[in-house]
């Protein structure tokens, strides 16, 4: 299973690609951990972000793309950018995407604490949350199936 952690901030998408197999988890090194929005026409803007997204997507072979839902309203609401670039990445049509709210977030991690400290991974600090949404849905997954 190969998933790629994503948490939207404003006009970025940060990056963190996890690996599961046989119960050992693998960080991937990742040529590009961050996207940002760039401005100009709105539709090129976008097509250009969905493509270079779906084709690191592609190169890296992911199976899945976790995401944690933004508020649409309230102090932490999402921005406009943050909504438009999560949908440009549900439409990706050759990756499964699961949205996860905060709650859902809490409760795995309750369930199945991480068991590494984050420092330790190597990754940047920006990386936090997404590294954390792709353990998430990696944890999801194996209790899932195991239920079945």
């Amino acid at each position: 299973m190969r998933t790629c952690g994503v948490e939207i901030t404003g006009s970025d998408v940060l990056l963190c690609i996890l690996t599961k197999d046989n119960d050992v988890f693998d960080i991937r090194d990742i040529r590009q951990t961050r996207f940002t929005l760039g401005n100009g026409n709105d539709t090129e803007v976008m097509r250009k972000f969905q493509f270079d997204f779906a084709k690191l997507m592609q190169d890296y072979q992911i199976d899945s793309v976790a995401i944690r839902q933004r508020a649409p309203k309230g102090k932490f609401a999402g921005s406009a950018n943050g909504f438009k670039m999560e949908t440009a990445i549900q439409l990706i049509k050759e990756l499964d995407v699961y949205l996860f709210s905060t709650t859902e977030v809490k409760e795995q991690l309750k369930r199945n604490p991480i068991p590494i400290d984050f420092a330790e991974t190597g990754l940047k600090k920006y990386q936090e949350n997404a590294f954390v949404n792709a353990y998430v849905h990696l944890m999801k997954k194996t209790y899932r199936s195991e239920e079945l």
